[in-house]
């Protein structure tokens, strides 16, 4: 773990005379004191394996000019944007722009220049591929998920008469749609068997060398064209959730706030609601639920007239996780009684569009597990988790996620044997897939284990599982 202390010097010229009048300006909109803005960068930095020991000291000196080392103004604009509830730069608090810092910022928005959308997305997949000037891990800013749900909305609203909606039934006309498909396809394999940390570069290279520049050619047919954007727009939600899989937060919600900008383009409003899916999930798990459940919203008002029940079922899924999450088990019953709805109303995965055809009765099932487990409903918990991990055999990562929530439910139910030996099972799972989902699944169960670490089963899977989980905070 990297060790960060002190700045920079500060730049010739800098001191009381130029003193940082933007990041002053948007401490006292904040409200935030500098014992407490330094207490949250060095907390946010741990998550995110830099050890830093900054103090209200350390603020005054950013105030006088001195220049942040590392990513820490990223950690200071995320802390910042967090508190004012919207996205905040580091650029815009006053530090010193670098080679990283501008997509990395860019990349947070929902841009109306299309042009931009594109080189924002191929500039953020170079520096990420080639880690150039990536000093340590790119922070989730949740401050910065307010833009992209109200700008899609807007778009929603102004394109709400539409009647060209795509569908993207498969494409065969050989052409570079129906290539892209191809790959599309092929990574879902490979991110079903191996985990998203296994094929995360190869997808992020293949959107940004391949689909970017043939969305920047010249003379594509309108109606190819729209294809086109819609495929590089799941293909950016694949960088999204491979990210996700692969403990790389900020990223993956750049991916994905990118993806539903070129989802627009697309006119796709099924996958615009699988996006806003694939955020709702990322804030949830990271402990902000409340914005979990307004990005569910989001997308159901998204897909409520795009005529696929089976994307309104994940969308309902993931309001109730969210739901669960706060600890409300009458808004998590509504949201899974309406997830059963449209699963119930769905013709088939033939009927529905193909970007949410791998949801089925058993991705529900592992959903209500998590939902269950969170509310401390051990009986709904077991049950639906174990069904979850019978039907999914040749899914490992749910399998391995279903697996850690049964073991839960049997230590809920203070059946510590069953829970360890259904937890080991879970572990095994993980040395074939590269998922920290998973994982973190896995050490929630772990953490629960704590009041019982005296035990002799206990220390023993402690001692198994050290190499996989790492060792207990």
């Amino acid at each position: 773990m990297a060790t960060v202390s002190d700045g920079q010097p500060r730049s010739p010229g800098k001191g009381p005379a130029g003193a940082n009048k933007a990041l002053s300006a948007a401490l006292r909109d904040a409200g935030c004191s500098y014992a407490s803005l330094a207490l949250r960068v060095n907390e946010l930095g741990r998550r995110q394996g830099t050890d830093s020991n900054y103090d209200k000291a350390s603020v005054t000196r950013w105030l006088n000019g001195q220049q942040p080392r590392g990513n820490t103004p990223e950690l200071i604009a995320a802390v910042l944007s967090e508190r004012l509830g919207h996205a905040v730069s580091p650029t815009d608090l006053g530090f010193l722009p670098d080679q990283q810092r501008p997509v990395v910022g860019r990349a947070l928005v929902y841009r109306e220049d299309l042009a931009d959308t594109l080189h924002t997305l191929a500039e953020l997949g170079s520096t990420d591929i080639s880690r150039r000037s990536l000093l340590g891990a790119v922070p989730f800013v949740a401050g910065a998920l307010t833009n992209p749900q109200r700008d899609w909305l807007l778009w929603l609203v102004e394109h709400a008469g539409d009647h060209d909606v795509t569908h993207l039934a498969p494409v065969t006309d050989g052409g570079p749609v129906e290539q892209v498909h191809a790959m599309i396809s092929m990574f879902d394999q490979m991110d079903n068997h191996f985990g998203g940390g296994g094929v995360r570069t190869s997808i992020v290279h293949y959107l940004c060398t391949e689909v970017v520049p043939m969305l920047q050619r010249r003379g594509t047919p309108p109606h190819q064209q729209r294809l086109l954007y819609a495929a590089a727009a799941r293909l950016a939600a694949m960088a999204g959730w491979s990210s996700y899989d692969a403990g790389e937060y900020g990223l993956a919600q750049r991916y994905m706030t990118q993806g539903l900008r070129l989802c627009a383009e697309g006119r796709d409003r099924v996958l615009g609601g699988q996006i806003l899916a694939g955020l709702s999930h990322l804030a949830t798990n990271l402990g902000r639920p409340d914005e979990g459940v307004a990005l569910a919203r989001a997308g159901i008002a998204t897909a409520k007239d795009s005529g696929s029940p089976l994307g309104l079922m994940r969308l309902y899924a993931m309001s109730a996780r969210g739901h669960a999450a706060r600890g409300r088990s009458g808004e998590t019953a509504e949201a899974l009684k309406l997830a059963e709805q449209q699963l119930d109303a769905s013709r088939g995965a033939a009927q529905e569009s193909v970007w949410v055809r791998f949801l089925d009765h058993h991705y529900l099932q592992a959903e209500s597990a998590l939902c269950f487990r969170d509310l401390g409903l051990a009986a709904q918990a077991e049950r639906t988790a174990g069904e979850s991990v019978d039907a999914n055999a040749d899914r490992r990562r749910r399998q391995a996620i279903s697996r850690s929530v049964l073991a839960t439910a049997h230590l809920q139910q203070n059946r510590l044997d069953e829970a360890i030996g259904t937890a080991t099972k879970a572990l095994d799972t993980l040395s074939a897939v590269h998922s920290e989902r998973s994982i973190q699944a896995l050490r929630d169960f772990r953490k629960r284990l704590e009041p019982r670490s005296h035990e002799p089963l206990v220390q023993e899977f402690e001692r198994r599982s050290r190499p996989v989980l790492g060792a207990v905070a």
